[in-house]
């Protein structure tokens, strides 16, 4: 019998760049090769299989231990003079690496031909909306205790808040779609369209680290030229593949 093959199947997350990973699709007993060895396969498919679960997991772990090199400092009385302050910056900037890394698969993938990459960009994306929620809670229970009138007014009147809190909203539709069922349900064309908030989000987020400080060092700049080279790398692959297109007739 030969080999059973699966069609390709598209997925996009965070940065609206389709990954065909019909490769990978695990292969089911009834898709052995005729007089292959039904052992040898299994062990094949186990190969493929578990080192793909480790680095997942692994990853998964490392994104975790800012969060918890965090409690630890703080538990051990190990920040600054003003822990809060400390905890809501360093939840912010890992909010804005994680969108930095997110951003960064599509031209990783790209250059290196290294495809696994991108089963980690949803991965990624959501750890971005996890730290930035983190960033944002702190913000509104121990800046603000919660009281509306007084985050209001603070939106309003300072531009780096008002940028950053709309960054984050951003952030939100795009973590509660970004499971298949979502995809499938609104359909590859809308999905992908509310998509393309991440760039709006990502900019934001530059711009709100950047208005944050009364002098601007050379962190600030750093992130700011790496989102910029990310959405610039984004705009030029977009204008070379829309001339590539056939004229419509």
């Amino acid at each position: 019998m030969g080999m059973a093959t699966s069609s390709a199947v598209s997925m996009q997350a965070w940065t609206c760049e389709k990954i065909f990973n019909a490769a990978h699709t695990p292969v089911s007993a009834g898709c052995l090769t005729a007089g292959a060895d039904p052992k040898r396969n299994t062990s094949t498919m186990t190969m493929h299989v578990i080192p793909r679960t480790i680095v997942k997991a692994a990853a998964f772990i490392a994104a975790l231990a800012p969060l918890a090199l965090l409690a630890w400092n703080f538990q051990q009385g190990a920040l600054g003079a003003n822990p809060l302050s400390d905890i809501t910056k360093e939840t912010g900037i890992w909010t804005l690496r994680f969108i930095v890394l997110t951003l960064i698969v599509t031209p990783f993938r790209r250059l290196t031909g290294i495809t696994e990459a991108a089963r980690y960009r949803r991965m990624l994306g959501l750890f971005a909306f996890f730290y930035g929620t983190l960033h944002f809670t702190t913000y509104l229970w121990f800046d603000k205790f919660f009281d509306v009138h007084d985050i209001l007014l603070d939106i309003s009147k300072r531009p780096f808040i008002t940028v950053g809190v709309a960054s984050f909203v951003l952030l939100i539709p795009l973590a509660l779609t970004s499971t298949k069922k979502m995809i499938s349900r609104m359909g590859g064309k809308r999905w992908n369209l509310l998509h393309r908030l991440v760039y709006v989000a990502a900019a934001g987020g530059a711009v709100h680290y950047l208005w944050l400080v009364k002098v601007v060092a050379r962190p600030q700049i750093l992130y700011a030229l790496a989102i910029a080279s990310l959405l610039g790398y984004r705009a030029v692959g977009a204008v070379v593949r829309a001339r590539k297109q056939p004229p419509a007739h």
